[in-house]
């Protein structure tokens, strides 16, 4: 659907023209755009003459065009357009109007006074000016406007000179951006080492309470940091970091280092200036001697502590897995062979020891040729053993007893 024309209403004001517009289907119970604040307005106006030239200039509903000639009549039309939906909408009727003549100047060193006021959709601002304190009686060409501003909305700015009894008209209004306009102060930097590493706390320009600074920008830093030397060619080295705290790795013990840094906004391309350089110096290195044999003997110590108690449980594991699996037979010790070797030999009984053969013989007288008869009585085995094993030899010595006894003679 096509966007029918806006309303527009003008009025004629100290050499300026003031309009007023109104969105299309203001007056319509059913509407096709709901949403109001979505429409951008392009106006054209042209003086009205044999020989016009067109401008054109993107307007807010309640705005004011102030670069125009004084006692001049000039004609406007205006359009809503919707740039998300790449529509443009239908020309208002054409309306003319004729300026007025301006303020009187006053020469001479006039004092100046400055009034602001912050601008809203939809409405008439003309009555929402207000003086800038610190810029309230001047007599130079500059002063500050930071006291009447914030870091949000946007705001616009007249001056007006003031004579003995006379006041000129307000200058054409000046917008003014905060986040644009501003300058970004430097950042606070807070310094710790160690040995090789250097910390950096960083807070946001305007201190910890400017919580504006920190919401309306997005910020990066940009760290420098040099070794203090009176080296003149010693080069700084450069870090980039969005956080607050960043760390510098690969730095010499015991050496001083200088650090500073800058803030930016990329998003607006803004960058404020250095801080203050601070210096700071590194650690020395650590060197003690008594302290790392101590340590030594402490893990050593340790080490044994736990090695000995595991060494003793792995040696009873081995024994029982080592009697379990592989046990160790061994014979008795009354058949064990001589010079530690095992007899291979079956069971044999123990050796006799050798003993003595003795006779015991009776003399005996007869009457008949005093013959001595001997009677060979069985030999008998003594041994020096209390084994109680006896020889079964009896009768074979007793035999060749019995045999020898005739060849032996009496005398």
């Amino acid at each position: 659907a096509q966007i029918g024309p806006p309303g527009m209403q003008l009025e004629s004001t100290n050499g300026d023209i003031k309009i007023k517009i109104s969105p299309p289907e203001a007056n319509q119970e059913k509407k096709m755009w709901i949403n109001d604040l979505l429409f951008k307005y392009n106006l054209v106006f042209w003086e009205n003459s044999s020989n016009p030239q067109l401008r054109s200039k993107n307007v807010l509903p309640i705005d004011t065009i102030d670069d125009l000639a004084p006692e001049t009549t000039y004609c406007f039309k205006v359009q809503a357009n919707l740039p998300m939906d790449f529509k443009e909408g239908m020309f208002s009727p054409v309306q003319c109007m004729k300026t007025t003549t301006k303020g009187p100047h006053i020469p001479n060193s006039p004092i100046v006074s400055c009034r602001a006021f912050r601008k809203h959709l939809h409405q008439d601002y003309s009555g929402n000016w207000a003086s800038v304190p610190s810029c309230g009686n001047v007599t130079v060409t500059r002063c500050h406007l930071s006291p009447a501003i914030t870091n949000t909305g946007f705001y616009y700015f007249r001056v007006q000179a003031r004579g003995d009894h006379n006041r000129s008209c307000l200058s054409k209004e000046v917008q003014v951006d905060p986040l644009e306009t501003n300058e970004i102060g430097p950042p606070g930097i807070k310094l710790d080492s160690s040995e090789t590493l250097l910390h950096i706390q960083i807070s946001p320009p305007g201190g910890p309470e400017d919580e504006d600074m920190r919401d309306s920008y997005v910020l990066s830093y940009r760290i420098l940091y040099w070794k203090n030397s009176s080296n003149e060619e010693e080069e700084a080295e450069v870090k980039e970091t969005q956080q607050t705290v960043a760390t510098l790795p690969g730095l010499r013990p015991g050496t001083v280092y200088c650090v500073r840094a800058q803030a930016l906004s990329r998003g607006y391309n803004k960058s404020s200036a250095y801080s203050p350089q601070q210096c700071i110096q590194t650690l020395p290195e650590k060197t003690f001697p008594l302290i790392i044999l101590a340590t030594f003997v402490g893990a050593l110590f340790v080490v044994l502590l736990v090695a000995l108690p595991l060494v003793f449980v792995l040696y009873q594991a081995y024994s029982k897995i080592k009697y379990v699996f592989f046990p160790s037979c061994q014979p008795p010790l009354n058949i064990e062979g001589f010079g530690g070797h095992l007899s291979t030999n079956p069971y044999l009984p123990t050796v006799e020891e050798p003993v003595e053969n003795c006779s015991i013989i009776d003399s005996m007288i007869t009457e008949e040729g005093n013959q001595i008869a001997f009677k060979d009585y069985k030999h008998s085995k003594q041994s020096s053993r209390d084994s109680g094993n006896y020889s079964n030899d009896d009768n074979t010595s007793g035999s060749k007893g019995s045999e020898e006894t005739p060849d032996k003679e009496m005398l």
